[in-house]
């Protein structure tokens, strides 16, 4: 397996995992902390965070496709993740409904450019004659990681609060921001276009 493809599984796992440790328990989250928050809060948020996904994925692959080189899409990774780690910061500061929803917004734009840009580097990249196992490798270890995240959040949470787990999360997220600099150099403009395989990353 090579440097830009280990790299890249590292960047996706610490930012899926990072996730991980909210997504079992969101809900509970806004439960307790946000006033007014119920189930029916918890579905909005769910439902804009996909709904922006849905509306701005294809836009950013279309503009990707059009600038055809990989140094757009790796800062879209980076930028992308930069602005989730952005949203958990503010789920410290939020206490009503609305404030979720905002942050949904921005949570869901840096995902939908992560999902646009991630997929065409690893291709791009992927080991000939094992594309299979590279995919199943990022495949089980981003399943690992946000199982045993999804665990270790609620132990997190009910011991220490949501602000501590939040800045754990904020620490995965902007390490999966920043791992991919480790291949920068292998990154460079391509007059080609290339396939771009959506990922389904949730809330």
């Amino acid at each position: 397996m090579n440097k830009v493809i280990k790299f890249l599984i590292f960047s996706d796992v610490a930012l899926v995992s990072g996730f991980g440790f909210v997504n079992p328990i969101f809900a509970i989250f806004l439960t307790e902390r946000i006033r007014g928050g119920n189930i029916e809060v918890a579905g909005y948020a769910a439902a804009i965070y996909w709904i922006v996904i849905s509306l701005t994925v294809i836009l950013f692959g279309k503009y990707l496709d059009k600038n055809h080189g990989e140094k757009d899409d790796f800062w879209f990774i980076v930028v992308g993740n930069i602005l989730a780690a952005l949203a958990v910061l503010g789920y410290i500061f939020s206490y009503l409904p609305w404030h979720i929803y905002c942050l949904q917004i921005i949570y869901s734009l840096g995902m939908s450019m992560n999902i646009s840009a991630y997929p065409a580097i690893f291709t791009r990249h992927i080991d000939k004659g094992k594309e299979s196992f590279d995919w199943s490798v990022r495949a089980a270890l981003v399943g690992i990681g946000a199982g045993v995240a999804g665990a270790l959040g609620g132990i997190v949470a009910n011991r220490f609060g949501f602000n501590v787990l939040f800045m754990g999360i904020i620490v995965f997220v902007l390490i999966s921001a920043f791992l991919p600099f480790f291949i920068y150099k292998k990154i460079w403009p391509q007059d080609e276009k290339t396939l771009r395989i959506p990922l389904g990353k949730n809330l």
